[in-house]
């Protein structure tokens, strides 16, 4: 069984205009409220019950407006080796950014950058 897609991030510019933005074409309730500023986009299920949530946010200093799919794997340190491995570039981590969430990144062969997260 293969690894589910499980979060999303849209980063740019103006994390509070892009929040905005996708709130209102989307009818996302985007919750802000937090030390990092990260708005978090909650689960949406469609009617079959599909659907992920996700995060909006300021990119930081230097790092262009992008799209980042998130994958859930049971170790974060092993995906990006098995990434490697397979001719992708490691980006960062593994980072622990909260208690019990651990995530990196890394480029596939294409230049995609991709994420994957342990809970």
């Amino acid at each position: 069984m293969g690894q589910p897609v499980v979060h999303f991030e849209i980063i740019g510019g103006d994390g509070t205009r892009l929040r905005q933005y996708y709130g209102e074409l989307f009818g996302w309730d985007v919750d802000a409220d937090n030390p990092m500023n990260y708005g978090v986009v909650p689960r949406y299920q469609g009617p079959d019950g599909a659907g992920i949530g996700g995060g909006i946010a300021p990119a930081m200093e230097g790092v262009a407006p992008h799209v980042t799919v998130y994958i859930a794997v049971p170790d974060v340190a092993a995906a990006l080796a098995k990434a490697e491995q397979l001719g992708g570039k490691r980006l960062f981590g593994p980072d622990t950014v909260m208690q019990g969430i651990t995530l990196g990144q890394f480029q596939d062969p294409e230049g995609n950058a991709i994420g994957v997260l342990q809970m």
